[in-house]
């Protein structure tokens, strides 16, 4: 069995819990210890049971609570080198053990109990950023947030999933026209920004397949895009794509900022 659930997920701070029925780890900590507490509390989990904490780049909303959850509780973060090296520059996450760090390389699968995680090379501005797909037995979840742009070897290394949870980050429209000072819509639009609603679904459409599961749509911009927009404009290009599912063939849920989402299981 594998389970995923996002503590918090968006432009404000991300931390997704994802296990097995023995272990369980983090894929980010870009909240508060205490937020991250009582978020797996409500999913009848502890932070001192969380095995690993696996960072996908150096933002601070993917590591605010790194430095706490690393000096309250000792957990393993994992990372690749230049990600490690970031967050060392980054001085609002305080000091952190050098044991506690372990190098990791895209495609070079590493595990944490039963836990058989694959880190994948993605298009950030961010020093050496990953996503992950994890598996257990027959079962494979990622988490896939913070992309610019995705190619077909990032498309390869997705095939096959279980569960999904996919970055739908903002509307083109909001965005354009929107407060953001236009350097910064450049770099959110450009290949190492974030995805769109559209390109969100049109990257969906590639993945699925006939025994597809659940996808929970995350890392929503709070200025440029809301769930219900996200939800709806990811539906259309699933049903419209060159594809042959429609987007009422499997269930489309969307992460919440600021509150735990349902957990996701596959048994």
């Amino acid at each position: 069995m594998l389970e995923l659930c996002s503590i918090a997920s968006g432009s404000s701070g991300n931390c997704i819990c994802v296990g097995s029925d023995s272990h369980h780890i983090l894929i980010d900590a870009g909240i508060s210890g205490k937020r991250i507490e009582n978020g797996l509390n409500s999913i009848d989990l502890k932070s001192q049971e969380m095995e690993g904490i696996l960072i996908t780049h150096e933002h601070i909303d993917h590591i605010a609570g790194l430095g706490v959850m690393a000096r309250r509780y000792g957990i393993p973060m994992y990372a690749t080198e230049g990600t490690i090296e970031a967050i060392k520059r980054v001085s609002s996450v305080g000091k952190i053990d050098e044991s506690l760090f372990h190098v990791i390389r895209p495609k070079e699968q590493f595990e944490i109990g039963d836990l058989h995680i694959l880190p994948i090379s993605i298009s950030h501005d961010a020093a050496d950023p990953v996503a992950y797909r994890i598996n257990c037995k027959d079962r494979t979840f990622a988490v896939v947030t913070d992309l610019g742009t995705y190619t077909e070897e990032i498309t390869a290394q997705l095939q096959g999933l279980d569960a999904l949870l996919l970055e739908a980050n903002h509307d083109i429209h909001m965005l354009e026209t929107g407060i953001y000072p236009y350097p910064l819509k450049q770099r959110i639009m450009g290949d190492k920004g974030h995805l769109s609603n559209e390109r969100s679904g049109q990257l969906l459409g590639e993945l699925l397949h006939d025994h597809f599961g659940t996808v929970l749509l995350g890392h929503l911009s709070k200025e440029n895009n809301y769930e219900e927009l996200a939800y709806e404009a990811v539906r259309l290009e699933v049903t419209m794509g060159d594809n042959p599912y429609k987007a009422d063939d499997f269930p489309i849920y969307v992460a919440k900022r600021d509150a735990v989402s349902q957990v996701i299981r596959a048994m």
